[in-house]
């Protein structure tokens, strides 16, 4: 009986060639100039000595630059680059840049579940703040009130099994009622090693016979017990 679902966004709700194509260009884009003007204020700063910690040294501001842009082209997941892209992501979608891209299909069953009385909470690589700005700017409004909390690296890595044990003890919540929906078997492998029930959302790959995990290309084909 699954009484709370935790999403994917990357590939699962929304097009990774958003990500890749839209979001990930912007902020390269941005950095050098984000970082130049906002570099003392204190969202910002604390992340740029994040960064200092990350390679073990006293980096300048033109050296922190070069570094995080080293870690988005070899797209490294690391806690102050990804707090920083949605800081630029911010400032792309006010200014009206670009919209946050969700499937049809994903954008219809998540507000079927928020009706139907399921909790649904996000886990992604990306930040909490950059979770948030994608769902408050789809094409479809501000679906942020669907949801009822998200997860980041800050919880763990995504392919570590601690991370949604980590998850179901913050929910309060047996891990055997939480589905975890995600377009990466490594992912679901962890969160199913954990207790949770897993599908896999393989859009337009073609399916793994030998995978251990519910397949589906599309959220309408998603069905469980309540």
């Amino acid at each position: 009986m699954i009484k709370a679902i935790v999403t994917d966004i990357e590939g699962t709700t929304s097009s990774i060639l958003f990500v890749k194509d839209v979001l990930f260009p912007y902020a390269r884009a941005n950095l050098p100039g984000f970082i130049r003007s906002h570099e003392n204020e204190p969202q910002v700063k604390p992340l740029l000595e994040d960064v200092c910690k990350e390679v073990g040294s006293e980096l300048s501001t033109e050296q922190i630059i070069a570094q995080l842009i080293q870690w988005l082209d070899e797209d490294k997941k690391v806690t102050p680059l990804k707090s920083l892209q949605g800081l630029i992501w911010e400032a792309g979608y006010r200014q009206g840049d670009f919209k946050g891209h969700l499937y049809a299909d994903a954008a219809e069953k998540l507000k079927e579940w928020k009706a139907n009385g399921l909790d649904l909470y996000v886990y992604s690589s990306g930040s909490v703040y950059a979770q948030k700005l994608l769902f408050a700017h789809t094409e479809y409004g501000d679906l942020t009130p669907l949801f009822s909390g998200y997860f980041d690296t800050h919880i763990g890595g995504k392919k570590e099994q601690q991370s949604y044990r980590n998850i179901a003890a913050q929910l309060a919540i047996p891990a055997n009622q939480l589905l975890f929906l995600s377009d990466i078997k490594e992912e679901l492998d962890a969160a199913k090693a954990a207790g949770f029930e897993t599908i896999w959302l393989t859009r337009d790959n073609a399916p793994d016979p030998q995978a251990e995990h519910r397949q589906v290309n599309s959220f309408a084909q998603i069905s469980f017990a309540t």
